[in-house]
């Protein structure tokens, strides 16, 4: 189906990228992260995986714009950092060190403010993992002055990490007759000081240009590409959004969630009972497809999706379909495992952190390639 993202310049499916694979060598091909040899400790794997908030930091931009606040741009530090151990949390591994990478253009942004503050917010996430117990040593990074390049900013960053290759989780052993178990990207857990819409860091460019109002590019044109689409939005970035619980630029910056304290305890009690593990970052809901082999995934008890995602698609004219590649709707970590005494476990763990979670269904056998089947309560969606 056509998709609104797309008309926005935005290539979901990241095609292209598998022009690299012949080049990585990765252990374990089907795994979330690609795991290399560690050439010193032969019974070890190292993921080196790097990760940043995208076009998010638009948002954050405009906040500390109009508001005259450099605060507004603290909340990317903890969004680079989920995304990257979000993520490698999915092979089971052990975070060891962080650095980040900040692109600028001086001309918009004020350098020197802007690395204070996202010091601040690398601080305050690192100090918050600490008391989970997860160490990662902050190595600094890079500082790019790349005005032709960048408009306004971006930051991303890297994350290495260390998994020995027995307890590697790597998809392999995902079967007919698994069930998946999904935690609620948005909501409050009691480790975070505020709700959150659930947006995490995927499908902001659709979500920008279909909700923020069309005057704030004509106050600060270089928020967009000029050959690309132009906001169409009604909302002004401090309109309290009933449906949505928060104002419009509080939706749009809320800090992907660090689902890295929940699964440090899933995989104390569960590791030899998970077969995989899914961040749904690039391609949301669909994200499960990129693990496993021959499997077919049927999500028979999707929750609705936040208030958030209503929002967009009843603003962008996106289908529903594409919404669930888009965004992950709702639904912001996925743990794949052997039986339901440890799917209702993994329940009870995410609940006592006070993450609402749910079983999402179970999975079958496919006829060669992977498959999902989501029953949402717009309807039957099939992907491949």
């Amino acid at each position: 189906m056509a998709s609104e993202y797309s008309k926005t310049g935005v290539d979901v499916h990241k095609k292209g990228i598998e022009v690299f694979q012949k080049t990585i060598r990765n252990i374990f091909p089907g795994a979330f992260c690609v795991v290399t040899p560690d050439p010193d400790f032969p019974e070890y794997g190292l993921i080196l995986h790097t990760d940043g908030a995208g076009s998010k930091t638009i948002t954050n931009y405009l906040l500390a714009k109009e508001f005259k606040d450099n605060s507004f741009f603290k909340s990317a530090s903890q969004d680079v950092v989920a995304m990257n151990l979000d993520d490698t949390d999915c092979v089971g591994s052990k975070p060891l060190a962080f650095v980040d990478y900040v692109a600028v253009n001086g001309f918009n942004v004020p350098k020197k403010e802007l690395l204070s503050v996202f010091n601040e917010g690398f601080e305050k996430t690192f100090n918050l993992l600490k008391k989970f117990g997860i160490n990662i040593n902050f190595a600094g990074g890079e500082t790019a002055d790349v005005p032709d390049q960048v408009r306004t900013l971006d930051i991303s960053g890297t994350i290495v990490s260390r998994v020995k290759l027995k307890n590697a989780i790597t998809g392999s052993k995902i079967e007919p007759g698994n069930y998946i178990v999904g935690l609620r990207s948005g909501g409050k857990a009691k480790y975070e000081n505020k709700e959150n819409s659930g947006i995490m860091c995927n499908g902001l460019t659709l979500a920008r240009h279909s909700l923020i109002h069309k005057i704030y590019e004509q106050k600060y044109p270089e928020i967009r590409e000029p050959k690309g689409s132009s906001y169409k939005g009604r909302f002004k970035l401090d309109d309290y959004l009933d449906e949505v619980g928060m104002t419009l630029g509080e939706a749009l910056t809320s800090p992907t969630r660090l689902f890295s304290p929940i699964t440090k305890k899933i995989l104390e009690y569960h590791k030899e009972d998970l077969t995989g593990i899914v961040h749904n970052t690039g391609g949301g809901a669909t994200k499960i497809l990129r693990i496993g082999k021959n499997i077919h995934y049927v999500k028979s008890n999707q929750p609705k999706p936040d208030p958030i995602f209503y929002l967009i698609q009843k603003e962008s004219g996106e289908s529903w379909w594409n919404m669930y590649q888009d965004f992950n709707c709702g639904i912001g970590m996925e743990y794949i495992v052997k039986d339901l005494e440890t799917a209702d476990d993994i329940i009870s763990i995410a609940e006592s952190f006070g993450i609402e979670a749910r079983l999402l269904g179970n999975t079958r056998k496919s006829d060669g390639k992977n498959k999902l089947t989501i029953h949402s309560v717009f309807g039957k969606f099939n992907y491949i």
